[in-house]
């Protein structure tokens, strides 16, 4: 018989789930076993490093661009965690960028971002004028047939990726309270939201219901979820599980950087 339950899930509950679902995607547990897996850095990948390894790591690290305070800016290099490669299933310590030049057919590349539209569009920032990360990855990606896997939050939604990319660009922008960057849009992967996530995990549909809340629901996702009344109430059970999953508090260099945003500049 069909149900239906109503839950509220706060930013780092999402992260959670996200990030649980990932691990279950086919193509990650094939990778786990027999292949490569990138986890480039991101608030989002930091918790699916805990979920693919089974250990906790300070996530606030795992991070090189990063929004907080309310302004975009970047984690000082001293403090980041370097993404974990794993191969067969152990961590190893190589660079990622040593490693992705190897990638190939059942390898993963895991890569968070900033913005998501109803197309299924992925939007990353991107302060590096050279396209940082993806910039460096999403070509041999693409070129190779590599699987690409995007964990979004429904928080990230955005009326159009294409749009926002084609109006914004770093030597486009004359003013910024953040660091300046572009937007590069991506359309090659596989996005992994909340609703994918719950599906993968339980077999049931979900429909954003609401959005945003105050006192540490800022961001917040409530969502309508739709199945078998034994695989609702297991989905429930799950997000009780999660509930209570503590935020991040991210971690921001000194404002008085090298290139100063207009904070403290006219």
């Amino acid at each position: 018989m069909e149900k239906r339950a109503l839950v509220t899930l706060t930013v780092a509950e999402s992260k959670r789930l996200i990030a649980k679902g990932v691990v279950k995607l086919p193509q990650v547990q094939k990778a786990l076993k027999e292949g490569t897996i990138i986890i480039a850095g991101g608030t989002t990948n930091g918790y699916i490093v805990e979920e693919l390894t089974g250990k906790k790591i300070d996530k606030d690290k795992y991070t090189a661009g990063i929004v907080v305070q309310g302004r975009g800016c970047v984690t000082p290099p001293e403090e980041r965690i370097a993404p974990v490669v794993i191969e067969q299933g152990e961590v190893i310590d190589k660079p990622w960028t040593d490693v992705l030049p190897g990638l190939q057919k059942g390898d993963v590349f895991i890569k968070g971002g900033n913005a998501l539209d109803l197309d299924g569009n992925v939007g990353v920032m991107v302060a590096h004028p050279q396209g940082g990360t993806i910039g460096a990855a999403l070509p041999i990606l693409v070129a190779r047939g590599i699987d690409l896997v995007l964990p979004v939050g429904l928080e990230k939604l955005v009326p159009s990726v294409i749009m926002a990319a084609k109006e914004g660009g770093i030597e486009k922008i004359d003013y910024s309270l953040g660091m300046p960057c572009g937007l590069v849009p991506v359309s090659y992967g596989q996005v992994v939201t909340e609703i994918q996530a719950l599906n993968t995990l339980y077999s049931v549909d979900v429909i954003p219901y609401g959005s945003g809340g105050v006192g540490g629901s800022e961001g917040a996702q409530t969502l309508l979820i739709i199945g078998e009344e034994g695989n609702v109430k297991n989905a429930l059970e799950f997000i009780k599980g999660i509930k209570g999953e503590p935020p991040l508090k991210g971690i921001k260099q000194k404002c008085k950087c090298g290139k100063p945003c207009h904070y403290f500049r006219d």
